[in-house]
């Protein structure tokens, strides 16, 4: 089927829905208005929040900018949850509760964009003390909607009941933020929601257009950290040690056996060690190495496989180094999420509003299920029944998706690179899409 086939087929399917669904006739058109006026106020935002981005846990600035707005437009408000979390609520009568989630942590990631509004910021992190600092995965896009989406429903109370929450949300990038907001007090404050929608930036679309898809989107993920014991000494009589530089390298090459040998490789999996941190001068050996891993799976029997097959590998290192019994591996359990799935009836309610918001020619088919994760809908793990939504907004070139399908080609620069870029039409586009998005799940509740 060619991608206009599809579209066609999506509009009258949308229309459809829309006429059994009758939405607000003008909510489109109000929703068009309110964002093209904001649109300059939007991007100075977004350029302000680019400039100065906030690490995992860090984002008192940004948290402060959130709430200050979120307050203006009405919202009961509190601060402060899960560290740096924002949580706003708008009751607007019966109806259902809807929240939406935007994250705010930027990435220890030196910028190399050129952008006159460039990030310049370094940060004490870790061992670092000036850390280079950028928003590499479009997380001050992500606040720059939850902003403008505040202002919007708001002043659009007419045109929908129920209960909104907003929540902005901290260190999405450690997969650790909706966690902690759950552990510390969210539904305290919060009621239960009855969806839960988020967005975020994806350069294989074009900056004024939609990804959607039913079914997997996001892979489950863990990070763990593998401390490796050793038995220090000088370098110049390594016989006498027991090295944690060289079982750490063993390690990482045994490590790759796991996905290509001990997994069914019909089904995906990704073992990534993303830092190697052992020792600190030239000629000493040191007494620990420390792997940092990263897990990406669907499947909950692959991801027991792959921190058993994790634990079996280091320990075979720890043994053909004839490491004393009493000399044990650590393993520290870090972020964690489970698969994002997006299930078919809000797919297709969002899919009906998001046609009938930017036209159907701008909502493209989603991309295959994705290895990268996110951790919003674990601001919904005490509740089960809630259901999640995860649209992917265009972040990229006009011509992105037509090289991704056409030529299986991806744009130079993706998510978590020094020349990551939000092409600036995605920010109305975006809070478009959230709005629409939202305010059918008010109006035409699962």
């Amino acid at each position: 089927m060619s991608l206009r086939h599809h579209q066609g087929l999506l509009a009258l399917a949308c229309a459809s829905a829309f006429s059994a669904h009758a939405a607000p006739s003008d909510l489109k058109s109000q929703i068009d208005t309110l964002v093209k006026q904001d649109e300059a106020q939007m991007i100075a935002q977004f350029k302000q929040l680019h400039r100065n981005p906030e690490l995992a846990f860090q984002e008192k600035e940004t948290a402060a900018q959130v709430a200050k707005a979120l307050q203006e437009q009405g919202f009961e408000v509190k601060t402060a949850i899960g560290t740096t979390g924002v949580v706003g609520i708008l009751r607007n009568g019966p109806g259902p509760v809807v929240m939406y989630r935007a994250d705010m942590d930027a990435l220890p990631i030196k910028e190399a964009t050129g952008l006159d509004y460039r990030s310049n910021k370094v940060t004490p992190w870790l061992d670092n003390p000036s850390q280079p600092v950028m928003h590499a995965c479009g997380h001050d896009a992500h606040t720059t909607w939850l902003i403008e989406v505040a202002k919007v429903m708001a002043q659009l109370k007419g045109q929908w009941s129920g209960t909104l929450v907003l929540v902005a949300q901290p260190a999405e990038e450690l997969l650790e933020g909706a966690t902690a907001m759950v552990n510390n007090g969210l539904y305290d404050f919060s009621p239960k929601p009855d969806v839960l929608v988020a967005a975020h930036v994806s350069p294989v679309y074009p900056a004024d257009s939609v990804g959607l898809r039913e079914g997997p989107r996001l892979a489950g993920t863990d990070q763990i950290d593998v401390e490796l014991p050793g038995i220090g000494g000088h370098g110049s009589t390594p016989h006498v040690t027991k090295d944690p530089v060289v079982m750490g390298a063993m390690a990482v090459m045994g490590y790759q056996t796991i996905i290509s040998r001990m997994l069914d490789q019909s089904k995906p999996a990704v073992l990534t060690v993303g830092a190697f941190q052992a020792g600190v001068n030239n000629n000493i050996i040191p007494v620990s190495a420390t792997l940092k891993l990263n897990l990406r799976w669907y499947d909950e029997k692959v991801r027991e496989r792959l921190i058993a097959g994790i634990k079996s590998v280091t320990q075979g290192v720890l043994v053909m180094n004839d490491m004393p019994d009493d000399y044990q591996a650590k393993y520290t359990m870090k972020g964690y999420s489970t698969p994002v799935v997006n299930g078919k009836a809000q797919t297709e309610l969002a899919q009906a509003a998001l046609v009938h918001q930017l036209g159907a020619d701008k909502v493209l088919p989603g991309v295959p299920p994705l290895m990268g994760s996110e951790d919003f809908h674990m601001l919904a793990s005490p509740y089960p029944d809630t259901k999640v939504l995860f649209i992917e907004v265009g972040s990229g070139k006009p011509d992105a998706y037509k090289n991704l399908i056409e030529k299986k080609q991806l744009p130079p620069a993706m998510n978590h690179t020094p020349g990551f870029v939000v092409e600036l039409p995605a920010i109305a586009t975006g809070a478009r899409a959230v709005s629409a998005t939202l305010s059918a799940f008010f109006n035409q509740p699962l």
